[in-house]
């Protein structure tokens, strides 16, 4: 278990925290490109890391992510008219471009000297963040400038948009709930199978973490008893990137909005070749029972207020584990129901926990990393370019750290 005080170092993520801190070190996923569609086109809001933004694309195209509160009087700019290369104050029409600098005070009385007017846009400056589009995505870099890394270089950022699907839901708890439970191996053979008898004789009798440059991999090995294991590697890249072993491939994000509720992307991705027909509208069948959401918002329609319309009849016939359909909504149902922000002191980890242990000992030595000035993992995107997750058998007696590397790197162009 950890202690109270190293749960608050891990959970915490407003301005001014050790893992705030860390978070900004990274570029954030904040919108779909699609979501910003035209040059001056309607703004949207945005909460990131505890701090309420608000994105816009300006005429030339540009993205801008800027403080919601007007420096002046503290008004939303979300009100705000989105024209002629910035973004304007309805209160008093002050005028803010996608950098943040104040273009226009024409609340100001007439005959005001140049000078006067110049150092009134000087001071009044808006907070804004760097933007940048990539894999269909808006990226915000929050942190010191000096420290900005390149763009993360994921597999699934590289695709054309024939060959993914995107979806993205709020999970209603902290974000490293979340990505426990993206690495939490044996509930998979419970929560979103059988019964307790069956799921039993399935659950992963081997684990490995293996720390990487990028963050780190997480290796289940199951024994059926023959002469191989059967083994299944999945990636995390930092600060929350999950790639999934799985079919077609798929990658999660989960984008801390503040202490108690996280964005989660989730993206199925060929990396070769287009979707076909069929396994397009399989996604869109999986993600719309999991993750269809209430009209004009990010909120799942089976979500915490509703008890995620769980169907006690259909649990207790037998039919579902759960009575919970679809298995994102299962993992949201158990991670949310540990409360806003789990209390770990009160845990008692289990064998099959030993990837959330060390996934909790790699983080807290990052910390300690960033407070001493090292490098930190994932920063530089070629550590994990070409980096997938896998599943393979391997002969009884393998060591899993031997093949680990090779198996998770596949060639790519620079």
């Amino acid at each position: 278990m950890l202690s109270r005080e190293e749960n608050e170092l891990l959970t915490r993520v407003g301005p001014g925290t050790p893992m705030g801190a860390l978070m900004r070190r990274y570029w954030m996923p904040v919108l779909f490109s699609h979501q910003l569609d035209k040059p001056d086109g309607e703004p949207k809001r945005v909460r990131v890391l505890c701090e309420d933004l608000v994105a816009f694309r300006d005429s030339d195209g540009r993205i801008g992510l800027i403080d919601e509160a007007c420096p002046h009087r503290t008004a939303s700019m979300f009100f705000g008219r989105n024209e002629d290369c910035g973004l304007r104050c309805v209160y008093h029409g002050i005028k803010f471009d996608v950098e943040g600098n104040c273009v226009d005070v024409p609340c100001l009385p007439p005959g005001t000297a140049e000078n006067q007017i110049n150092a009134v846009k000087k001071n009044m400056k808006i907070k804004a963040y760097p933007c940048a589009e990539a894999g269909g995505v808006i990226w915000a870099y929050m942190g010191p400038a000096d420290l900005k890394p390149e763009l993360p270089d994921l597999e699934w950022m590289r695709v054309g948009d024939d060959q993914k699907f995107p979806t993205r839901h709020i999970q209603e708890c902290n974000w490293l709930q979340g990505l426990e439970g993206g690495y939490d191996a044996p509930h998979l053979t419970f929560l979103h199978s059988g019964t307790a008898e069956e799921s039993r004789r399935i659950v992963p009798s081997f684990y490995e973490v293996v720390p990487m440059d990028f963050g780190f991999v997480v290796g289940t090995g199951r024994d059926f008893g023959g002469d191989e294991i059967m083994w299944n590697i999945n990636v995390m890249a930092m600060p929350f990137h999950k790639i999934i072993s799985s079919q077609p491939h798929a990658a999660h994000m989960w984008m801390p909005i503040d202490d108690e509720n996280t964005m989660l992307y989730s993206i199925d991705f060929q990396p070769d070749r287009p979707f076909t027909e069929e396994e397009l509208a399989r996604s869109k069948d999986f993600h719309g029972i999991h993750t269809e959401n209430l009209p004009g918002t990010d909120i799942a329609i089976r979500n915490k207020a509703n008890d995620y319309l769980i169907d006690r009849q259909l649990q207790a016939g037998g039919d579902s584990y759960t009575g919970m359909r679809g298995l994102g909504i299962q993992d949201c149902a158990v991670q949310e129901s540990m409360g806003p922000i789990a209390d770990r002191t009160k845990e008692h980890l289990l064998i099959g926990d030993t990837a959330i242990a060390q996934i909790r000992k790699l983080l807290l030595q990052t910390l300690k990393d960033m407070e001493a000035g090292k490098p930190l993992p994932g920063t530089d995107p070629s550590s994990f370019r070409g980096v997938r997750s896998a599943r393979y058998e391997a002969p009884r007696g393998t060591v899993f750290l031997d093949e680990v590397d090779d198996r998770i790197r596949v060639a790519v162009d620079a």
